[in-house]
C-alpha cells in the first residue's frame, strides 16, 4: 500500500519475542481474506466488502494511514490499523487505531503488544506524539489489551444518539451550535 515519501523506509521491528519468527509489514491484497476471517472470528460479522473498500481507501489516502499485519512462518497471525487524525473538536494530531485483531489461538503470545508498538513507531514517524481509540464499554478483552500497552482515558467524551430520536426531539432543526 503506497505511504508518503517520509514514511516509506521499512517499519521498525520491535524487540523478537525468543523463539519467535513474527514479522510485522504492511498489508498485501492477498491477506485480506484472513484478515476478514479474522474480524469475523471477533465481531460475528462477515463484512468482506468493507474490508476490500477500506484497503481501496487506505491505498489512496494522502493522510498518513497504516495497515499492517503480523506473520509467522507464512501465517497470518494478526492485524493493527491506524491514522494520523488531527483538529476533530480541537484535538491535536494524534495517531488513532481504529481496528486490530489477532489469531484466538495465537493469543498471549505478544503479537498484539507487537502490532501496537509498530503501529505507535509509525505514528511517530509521522510526527505525534499521542495516540488514541474508541471502544464498546462492553470489549473487555480490547480493555484489557489496551490498557496493558499503557493507555488510559483521554480528555474527550463520546457522544451518541439514535437519528430517529433527533428528528423527534427537534423537528424544525432549530438546534444550534
Amino acid at each position: 500500500m503506497p505511504q508518503s515519501e517520509s514514511l516509506s523506509e521499512p517499519l521498525p521491528e520491535p524487540a523478537a519475542l525468543p523463539g519467535s519468527a513474527l514479522h510485522i509489514r504492511p498489508v498485501a491484497a492477498a491477506d485480506l481474506p484472513v484478515v476478514i476471517a479474522l474480524d469475523h472470528a471477533h465481531t460475528g460479522v462477515a463484512k468482506p466488502e468493507y474490508w476490500y473498500g477500506l484497503y481501496e481507501r487506505l491505498a489512496q489516502s494522502a493522510r498518513p494511514r497504516f495497515f499492517l499485519v503480523a506473520e509467522e512462518g507464512g501465517v497470518l497471525r494478526g492485524f493493527i490499523i491506524g491514522e494520523v487524525r488531527a483538529w476533530e473538536f480541537g484535538s491535536e494530531p494524534c495517531g488513532w487505531i481504529f481496528a486490530i485483531g489477532v489469531d484466538a489461538a495465537a493469543r498471549v503470545g505478544g503479537i498484539g503488544s507487537r502490532l501496537f508498538a509498530a503501529v505507535c513507531a509509525c505514528f511517530k514517524r509521522a510526527g505525534v506524539t499521542k495516540v488514541r481509540t474508541m471502544l464498546r464499554r462492553d470489549a473487555s478483552l480490547l480493555m484489557s489489551f489496551f490498557r496493558s500497552q499503557g493507555m488510559m482515558a483521554g480528555p474527550f467524551l463520546q457522544l451518541e444518539m439514535d437519528i430517529d430520536d433527533a428528528a423527534r426531539a427537534n423537528p424544525a432543526g432549530s438546534g444550534r451550535p
